[in-house]
């Protein structure tokens, strides 16, 4: 009883998210919603990528995200909720996990429980476990409380490619695959949630992602641990595949480290380079880098360079999440 104050402020921040939304955008995502309903595929944007969504509960539903996507049957999927009240009907929810959603969500944080029965195994990957989130975004949040569905939704593009961070990315990837893609403009975060196993003794960080290690940290009061056992980094999605790679190669390197003789190659990073790029994307902060990394990417693989040199950042931060895509986009 005593969580139920702080679980009502979770319900006003997603009404005033979704009281954000003109009317003509809520007639189309209550589109979505039927679709929704009705078996279908809808992509739509959260605050970190778009997403493909589909009932959750609905396994033939499902098998079109991952047929859609031509995604490992294996991988599991983030369930997507309105309410901590929806999440209750999915998944086991220890104190420290709801203290976790009562003061992150809406946000980029899906945190890993046990789940219930309702859950369909094809949803989480044959795995006992399954991610749940609140997405901080008002058509992501309509979307779900209108179908009155948790709808599973990864990535709305092909699987192993850059994630998509604007409408017309989904579109050139997935758009004719689906009824319905909803146009909610350009990304906040551009990269992935932060994926947090709470099923243990100690919180695991499955993925970093759009929430810093070190908020969650301060918020649990105890330090978050990386994961040692590959068991446990299979409850994420994202963490077993190469992921996020342009076409062409993309190689890690410091400013300085570029090799004398490379030719047509690109930069992105946030320091300046040496020598001569033939393109050279550079950003102001981690933060932005973070932002525009799979449209930078999308970019320099249509621009005519051979290769891609990319600098690693730091890992404070939406660093961690950062490195994490760039190391994952070089096939490391």
């Amino acid at each position: 009883m005593g969580f139920e104050p702080e679980s009502r402020l979770v319900d006003e921040r997603v009404e005033s998210r979704i009281n954000t939304l003109t009317l003509e955008q809520l007639e189309v995502v209550r589109r979505g919603a039927e679709i929704i309903k009705s078996g279908g595929l809808v992509a739509f944007p959260t605050e970190t990528v778009y997403g493909l969504g589909a009932n959750a509960l609905d396994a033939e539903a499902v098998r079109r995200i991952y047929e859609t996507k031509g995604r490992p049957s294996d991988n599991p999927l983030i369930l997507h909720v309105s309410s901590i009240e929806m999440t209750e009907d999915l998944v086991e929810i220890n104190w420290r996990a709801r203290m976790l959603m009562e003061r992150f969500w809406p946000g980029p944080l899906s945190i890993v429980l046990p789940a219930k029965e309702i859950i369909p195994p094809r949803t989480r990957g044959g795995l006992p476990t399954a991610a749940v989130r609140m997405p901080d975004g008002a058509v992501a949040l309509a979307l779900i409380k209108f179908s009155g569905l948790p709808i599973a939704a990864p990535s709305a593009n092909i699987s192993g490619r850059p994630s998509p961070t604007d409408a017309e990315t989904v579109r050139r990837d997935v758009g004719g695959k689906i009824p319905l893609v909803i146009d909610g403009g350009e990304t906040r975060f551009g990269v992935e949630s932060t994926v947090i196993d709470m099923t243990g003794e100690h919180a695991v960080l499955l993925r970093p992602g759009g929430l810093a290690k070190e908020a969650l940290e301060a918020e649990l009061g105890e330090e978050v641990l990386l994961p040692q056992d590959q068991k446990i980094i299979k409850r994420s999605p994202g963490t077993r595949y190469r992921h996020y790679a342009p076409e062409i190669p993309l190689i890690l390197a410091a400013p300085g480290e570029i090799p004398q003789d490379a030719q047509n190659w690109a930069w992105m990073g946030i320091a300046e380079p040496n020598g001569a790029p033939a393109k050279k994307v550079k950003f102001r902060d981690a933060e932005e880098y973070a932002r525009e990394l799979f449209r930078a990417m999308r970019a320099l693989e249509k621009s005519g360079v051979s290769v891609i040199y990319a600098e690693l950042p730091g890992e404070r931060g939406i660093g961690l999440a950062l490195k994490d895509r760039l190391i994952r986009a070089a096939g490391k």
